[in-house]
């Protein structure tokens, strides 16, 4: 094994196949309808099936599930290549296509046709869902159509294949148990007929193979060991080996099943989320407030820290809600030792020091991030001048109970630089401040009084002269129900879309260290949170995470 092995269920089943011969090379695959983007729940099957491989020196696959043309396409294809990278999910086995073996699909369906295995229905779909019974206990009937013979068969199916028939007019089943409880026993549809454009085959095509019967044969075709997905196919695990034992005759691939990811106050939908970046809700499938993984790359989430998040929330075979808060957390312990520390002042108001020289300018050393090893790297330079933004909230004229900020006739230190006390304010008409006045301890350099007075507050602050102005959106959870699975039946998930799931914050001073920052960079904005510049607009920063919340690791 190339790595620590993180035991869990799956891999008591891979380390039984091993002991007992079955397999000799571990061989996994992510198989990814490109349909849409990927999503943190996505996280967990790539988690899973690259690190279950790479732990067994074994061989990943991505291959696309592109047996359903109608809503998949390029765009989607690019964005799933463009996650994995970023996750560092290399597909050592390599990169493939569901449609690659569509004529491989297509002659095996042949050959259960002629071996007695399946035939062309022309029941509709509603019809044949009525013959078909239900797992409530309605039994199934024979469609009219079943006992047409192999060579009756072979030749609609051939004559599907040519384009002879309308969507839905006829479609291939397997003849397997109409009177299995298990209903995916019951005859399932194996090949439908779709006049669509395949994004990469054409119209080469009009029928196409259904997920259930492409799927394992796609897998064995690839030398598949193991095929881990989620619990929502246990039911069709069945299909799955019946497909593998009567085309090859085989007990593996085997399939086996893991719990999805579910996280609070989100949607894991590609329909939900697909209708929220239709209608405008949010801005795009990388709105930072999405829970794909290419919204949470341009939010500032780093592939550690989702790898992180869902293996700390571990792999089993039982239904959970993982709090978000859980993932923000992973994320923030990363951050608090690896981001550099700016400033920056969201709800600026003007400190004018008036004893100290206007034309005068200094710099004081600030540290980088006081959790890392001193180096060369450790302090930067911040300039100084006679008048610096300070956070409106950092000073009160009547302060409330314990403030320990800004106040009239009251010291503070401004971080890093003098001590100030404040001396007045400049009000508009309407009484609002626009200026806070202060003198500074010119003796004070870097805060600290030579007569060892203390002085109990501190705050952040930037020259007025030596900034930018830049816009900083603090993004909030988008729903504002915990657990979205739960919502009623008839409720439309948007009335719980949270109208505060972004504050924009249109004229922030930034250090002028800022200046040159490049999206995928993150930084601690300091007593503010983490932030990164964001990839589609110049001169804005979004909030990755708070600096601190309650929940705990």
């Amino acid at each position: 094994m190339s790595e620590e092995k993180f035991s869990n269920f799956l891999t008591d089943v891979i380390d039984a196949d091993l002991a007992e011969g079955k397999v000799k090379e571990i061989h996994t695959r992510f198989p990814p309808e490109p349909n849409g983007y990927l999503h943190i729940g996505s996280a967990k099957a790539i988690f899973i099936n690259y690190t279950i491989a790479k732990t067994y020196g074994g061989k990943f696959n991505l291959r696309f599930d592109d047996t359903n043309p109608a809503r998949e396409g390029d765009e989607y294809v690019q964005s799933i290549l463009k996650d994995l990278e970023w996750l560092g999910a290399t597909p050592n086995g390599g990169v493939f296509f569901g449609s690659d073996y569509f004529e491989q699909c297509y002659q095996y369906a042949e050959k259960l046709i002629l071996d007695g295995k399946a035939y062309v229905d022309d029941l509709s779909r509603e019809e044949m869902q009525e013959y078909r019974g239900n797992d409530a206990g309605k039994p199934s009937r024979p469609s009219p159509y079943r006992d047409r013979t192999p060579e009756e068969n072979l030749d609609l199916f051939r004559r599907m294949r040519a384009g002879e028939f309308g969507d839905g007019e006829k479609t291939l089943r397997a003849k397997i148990d109409l009177a299995s409880p298990n209903m995916n026993l019951r005859d399932p549809a194996i090949y439908r007929i779709k006049h669509v454009t395949h994004h990469r085959q054409g119209d080469k095509w009009c029928i196409y193979p259904l997920y259930d019967f492409a799927h394992p044969i796609q897998d064995a075709i690839e030398g598949i060991t193991h095929s881990l997905c989620s619990l929502e196919f246990e039911n069709h695990r069945p299909l799955y080996d019946w497909v593998i034992q009567n085309i090859f005759g085989s007990e593996f691939p085997k399939q086996r099943e893991f719990a999805r990811l579910n996280v609070t106050n989100t949607v894991m939908s590609k329909r939900y989320l697909r209708e929220l970046v239709e209608k405008g809700i949010v801005d795009g499938w990388d709105d930072p407030r999405m829970p794909t993984l290419s919204g949470l790359r341009r939010r500032g989430y780093t592939p550690t820290s989702i790898f992180n998040f869902v293996k700390g929330a571990g792999i089993s075979k039982a239904d959970n809600l993982v709090d978000m808060r859980q993932l923000e957390a992973v994320l923030r312990a990363e951050l608090e030792l690896q981001a550099q520390r700016r400033v920056a002042v969201l709800d600026p108001v003007r400190l004018i020091i008036d004893n100290y020289p206007e034309d005068q300018e200094e710099f004081f050393d600030l540290p980088n991030n006081p959790n890392r090893e001193a180096n060369d790297d450790s302090t930067r330079q911040v300039a100084f001048t006679k008048e610096v933004w300070i956070d409106r909230s950092d000073f009160f004229e009547v302060p409330p109970p314990k403030f320990k900020r800004l106040t009239l006739g009251k010291e503070v230190r401004l971080m890093g630089a003098y001590l100030v006390r404040c001396t007045g304010v400049d009000k508009d008409a309407e009484g609002n401040i626009t200026a806070v006045h202060a003198e500074a301890d010119l003796e004070t350099r870097n805060g600290n009084p030579a007569d060892g007075r203390k002085v109990r507050g501190t705050i952040h602050w930037v020259s007025c002269k030596h900034c930018i102005d830049a816009e900083v959106r603090l993004y909030d959870k988008l729903f504002t129900e915990a657990n979205m699975n739960g919502i009623p039946e008839d409720a439309d998930f948007k009335d719980y879309l949270n109208p505060e799931s972004v504050t924009v914050v249109p004229h922030a001073k930034l250090e002028a260290s800022l200046a040159g920052a490049q999206p995928g960079e993150r930084f601690q904005f300091v007593r503010t949170g983490y932030f990164t510049p964001d990839s589609h607009n110049p001169n804005v920063y979004n909030r990755i995470v708070t600096l601190k919340d309650s929940f705990k690791l």
